[in-house]
């Protein structure tokens, strides 16, 4: 069994630290330690609410004692470059033989002086963001595709794609479905496979999804989940989420949003959700029929009223099974993807 260590230095908090988080939640008996100066001396229960007790330290060094054998850079910084400070720990990490995993969009491997110290102490950096080589362009494999696809989509980066994707295959893999996920950031590749779409050139974007989405489907497949990114109205990010739809091809959707948030995260006010789904559905029109299955919130800075309103709201609102499954659990938001499948 892997026995990972989380770099999380001054962002170990329930948004920043989403590759780390992922790992405790889904993960928990793996994760040994979590390395974050600002927070020393709690567990990770006391932090984010999952993970037991799982202890925050301050250096590398200070989890030696439970005998790690893999570090995972945990937190995803836009641009994702490492901080001097990060580095420091990194070394220390690969000069006592310990794997190094990494996210970030400066490839560590490229890094002379961490690749020097990795081989003298039989140590591997891994780059989960390093693109397939040679890229896929499209083909169009989808319209022969016997398989549906379900892809995830937010409001906004944040909003909890990932963690909606992966829940629906746990889910659905409990009711003895077949169920493959691909993940197309850091933390979904590290819990399963995929490809870091914000890494690919854009011309190949959506041939890289539908490549993955193919080479993964089985005989006895019933869904392909596919992790999404971005978000479609976000200025910045809405390249990776187009290139996803239209490597998909999905058809179905489900959306995630934080109800928390009116702006985006580039300060831009996200449109209403009915909207807001209107635009995945037009961008598909040209291609196939596609529609939304449900809705994740995102309530965890609310109260269990307060959440419990929101959830009541935009089902009514919307008229689509509506939820937030950490916090709720399935409600009818599972049936109806079981509905559509079966």
């Amino acid at each position: 069994m892997v026995r990972y260590v989380i770099l999380s230095i001054d962002s170990f908090d329930y948004i920043e630290n989403k590759t780390g988080n992922m790992l405790i939640r889904y993960r928990t008996s793996e994760v040994v330690a979590v390395i974050d100066p600002s927070k020393q001396g709690l567990f990770s229960q006391d932090v984010i609410g999952v993970g037991g007790k799982i202890p925050v330290v301050s250096s590398f060094n200070d989890t030696k004692q439970y005998k790690p054998d893999t570090l995972v850079i945990g937190n995803a910084p836009q641009a994702g470059k490492i901080t001097e400070e990060m580095k420091s720990e990194l070394i220390s990490a690969l000069s006592f033989g310990v794997d190094v995993i990494s996210g970030m969009h400066n490839f560590l491997s490229t890094d002379k002086e961490l690749l020097n110290i990795a081989k003298k102490n039989k140590a591997k950096i891994i780059d989960l963001r390093k693109p397939p080589s040679p890229p896929h362009f499209p083909e169009g494999t989808w319209k022969n595709r016997s398989v549906p696809v379900l892809l995830v989509v937010g409001s906004d980066c944040d909003t909890g794609k990932m963690t909606t994707a992966w829940e629906i295959k746990e889910r659905l893999s409990a009711y003895n479905k077949n169920i493959e996920f691909i993940g197309t950031g850091q933390t979904g590749i590290l819990l399963s496979k995929g490809v870091a779409i914000d890494a690919v050139v854009a011309d190949f974007m959506a041939g890289e999804v539908e490549y993955i989405i193919d080479k993964h489907i089985k005989s006895d497949t019933d869904l392909v989940v596919v992790e999404g990114q971005g978000a479609i109205t976000n200025y910045a990010y809405s390249g990776v989420t187009l290139g996803l739809l239209h490597g998909c091809m999905p058809d179905y959707l489900v959306l995630t949003h934080d109800v928390g948030r009116d702006k985006d995260v580039m300060g831009h006010e996200i449109p209403d959700l009915g909207n807001f789904m209107n635009i995945h559905i037009d961008l598909m029109a040209p291609f196939r029929e596609t529609r939304f299955l449900g809705i994740n919130l995102l309530t965890f800075e609310l109260s269990e009223e307060e959440a419990i309103e929101k959830v009541s709201y935009y089902k009514t609102k919307y008229e689509l099974p509506t939820t937030d499954l950490i916090r709720f659990g399935d409600s009818d938001f599972i049936d109806a993807i079981k509905d559509a499948i079966e």
